[in-house]
């Protein structure tokens, strides 16, 4: 095996020079610096190319990224919103028997959160038994009471999710949260590996690469696979709040990927419970809508009155039977980083099974003995708002100041029904290309995306964001982290 400290090839220059591997388990070395055997035909590219030829390579990819428009926007900025997409250079490589437990456990739990929406929309036993209070249910922002006693599309709650992975020091991957509302960085995947193949066509090649291009198409089949009964041909739509949110592009480019109609909710129109699209040669019947909009704004009539994002009336066509929306209204209850934390209990309760991915362990501030614990270690640990995503609304302790800890204790002690904590990570590292043409390692998770229809399919990859920054633990593109691509291997 190599080691981190040879220099590349007959090059005088070694990009690896410095590269530090400290408590986190490194992706691509061993502890003694051993390149681990996944990353061999990697290190060997490396060591046979100059650093110039590296930076040209990274140059076309920013190029090629340039050009598709790949971007996003942050919010609360200044110096304007819409920037590229970050991307880094050095694929992430995860082996065949390490996907083959992910896929495992990401089915797992999306099969027991559906049994769980289904009951918590229905019967409630799991309230009833006492597994999980109902205090922590009814207090979620995200539970929709107008869901009670409506019937889902073929008991499918959850029909696209993007689970966040990290993995810990000792190697074993966990779960640091669920996105089961409208997960977003599926289009980030997709042209990714679109531009590493380009890139590294004969590396590509050799390592033995599984496919992940074929997502557009299971998600359209996922979709059908939802309409309602006697729609043999169904219209199926994609609908957006609009160019102006932060994922437009994502939605434009599935939409184009499936070939269907991305729609916004002044397109639509109901009547007599029937959802229609207007189009150029008259109104057209859709049977199925991947919504990328939160529940509040699909239907002024039912939810938020000053919506202009839905269409009027697309609730009771719903909750007729007559449209699909994937995913379905009300899934963010098991969005809440505090049901999260009662996640292991409703695999168990639903399914009879151990968890085969564990939970990061986590405290409840709404529990008064976890909260006072965490309040006095407030630099110990990691705070984070249940309902909030893109990494706002989080703390993390070690790296915070005293007069961000004692704003956030305030916060807590306010409201702790809002806020969970949980220990302070050292999530993996993998080698990142830099400026300089040194690679550096950077903190890095994992989010595999899974659909749910007639079966389970869990695509062999997933986004892989990187905090780019040195030494954050931060890897959400909106606080200046990026993105690299996730290669799973055949063996």
């Amino acid at each position: 095996m190599a080691v981190i400290s040879q220099a590349s090839g007959n090059l005088s220059f070694n990009p690896f020079a410095g590269y530090h591997i400290d408590t986190a388990y490194d992706e691509m070395f061993h502890s003694e610096g051993l390149t681990r055997p996944h990353y061999e035909h990697l290190l060997n590219r490396l060591q046979s190319v100059s650093i110039e030829d590296l930076r040209r390579s990274k140059q076309e990819a920013d190029v090629s990224f340039f050009n598709q428009g790949i971007t996003f926007t942050v919010y609360g900025k200044k110096e304007g919103t819409e920037r590229i997409f970050p991307h880094d250079l050095l694929p992430r490589i995860i082996t065949g028997a390490e996907w083959r437990t992910i896929e495992e456990g990401l089915t797992q739990r999306i099969t027991a959160l559906n049994h769980f929406l289904k009951d918590l929309y229905h019967e409630r036993r799991i309230l009833r038994d006492g597994v999980i209070p109902g205090e922590i249910i009814y207090t979620c922002k995200h539970f929709r009471r107008q869901m009670r006693g409506v019937k889902v599309a073929r008991d499918v709650y959850v029909s696209v999710c993007g689970t966040d992975l990290v993995r810990l020091p000792t190697g074993e991957f966990v779960v640091l949260e669920d996105n089961l509302r409208v997960p977003s960085g599926v289009s980030y995947m997709l042209t990714s590996r679109k531009v590493m193949k380009q890139t590294f066509p004969m590396l590509f090649r050799k390592c033995g690469v599984r496919p992940i291009e074929h997502y557009s198409q299971v998600l359209l089949s996922t979709l059908r696979s939802l309409a309602p009964e006697g729609r043999s041909n169904p219209t199926i739509v994609v609908l957006t709040p609009g160019v102006y949110n932060s994922a437009y592009f994502e939605h434009a480019f599935l939409a184009r990927q499936m070939g269907i109609q991305l729609v916004e909710g002044r397109d639509l129109v109901v009547h007599d419970n029937l959802v229609y699209i207007r189009t150029t040669s008259g109104l057209q019947r859709v049977d199925v809508i991947y919504r990328r909009v939160d529940d509040d704004f699909l239907d002024p009539l039912a939810f938020r009155p000053d919506s202009t994002l839905g269409a009027a009336g697309l609730f009771n066509a719903y909750r007729s039977g007559n449209v699909v929306l994937a995913n379905a209204l009300g899934t963010g209850v098991a969005d809440d980083k505090a049901i999260y934390a009662y996640v292991p209990k409703i695999i168990r309760y639903y399914l009879g099974q151990d968890p085969i991915l564990n939970n990061v362990e986590t405290y409840l501030m709404a529990d008064e003995k976890e909260r006072n614990h965490v309040v006095e270690n407030l630099d110990k640990y990691v705070v984070k708002a249940v309902g909030e995503s893109g990494g706002y609304g989080m703390l993390i302790g070690p790296h915070s100041s005293a007069e961000q800890r004692e704003e956030f204790r305030l916060r807590i002690l306010q409201d702790p029904r809002n806020y969970i904590a949980q220990p302070t990570l050292a999530l993996s590292t993998a080698p990142c290309f830099m400026e300089d043409g040194h690679i550096e390692p950077r903190h890095i998770d994992l989010r595999p995306y899974v659909l749910f229809g007639e079966k389970v399919t869990v695509v062999p990859g997933g986004l892989t964001r990187v905090a780019l920054r040195k030494g954050s633990l931060v890897v959400n593109s909106s606080q200046g982290g990026g993105s690299k691509d996730t290669w799973v291997l055949q063996d």
